[in-house]
Formats: structure tokens, sequence, C-alpha cells
């Protein structure tokens, strides 16, 4: 997985983890609110996610070791939000007659 595509230094913690949960934005939006443990999760992977992209100053021997350690950070950080997102009964309720959002 290319990390760096979430990688921006003005990329809070709730764009880094909507960038790997695009068809769930909402429901990361509303656990990022209300959870502090989901909070937590997002902003300890928008620091791995920064850290893997300033690996490349670090030296060759160097480097490969700490990217394969963040990207094993990143990966199961992933997995632990995804876990927490499917586990979530957050349900979107619309009133009768309201478009979905996009739909028009």
């Amino acid at each position: 997985m290319n990390w760096r595509k979430s990688n921006s230094p003005s990329m809070s913690a709730l764009a880094v983890a909507e960038v790997h949960f695009p068809d769930q934005a909402r429901k990361v939006q509303h656990l990022f609110h209300v959870s502090e443990t989901f909070r937590s999760m997002c902003e300890d992977l928008s620091v791995v996610v920064e850290t893997l992209g300033h690996l490349d100053d670090l030296p060759h021997d160097e480097r490969e070791m700490r990217r394969q350690e963040y990207d094993g950070m990143a990966k199961a950080l992933v997995s632990e939000i995804g876990e927490a997102l499917s586990q979530s009964n957050v349900v979107s309720l619309r009133r009768s007659g309201e478009a979905e959002p996009g739909s028009r």
C-alpha cells in the first residue's frame, strides 16, 4: 500500500483516516468526534504516515528497516480503524422524501 497518498503536512488526522476509508467518511467523521479511542488511532496513523514520508532522509541501510517497521504499524492501525468502523453502529437517518447527498 502506498502511504504517501495520504501524506501531506497540512492533512489532519481525520483527513488521513478519510483517505484510507473514503466509502465510510461519514462514519469516520462521527467516530472521530465522539470517540477518544478512535481519534487516538487516527492521530497515531497520521503520525506514522507522516514519518513514512520522511524516511528518504535516512541513510539507505536504516531507511529500509524503518520503512518496514512503520509500514507494519500503518497497516496495523488501518486494520484497527477498520475494525472499529465495522463494529460501530452509526446509522445515517434521512427524513422521508430527502434526497441522498450527491444524488442530484
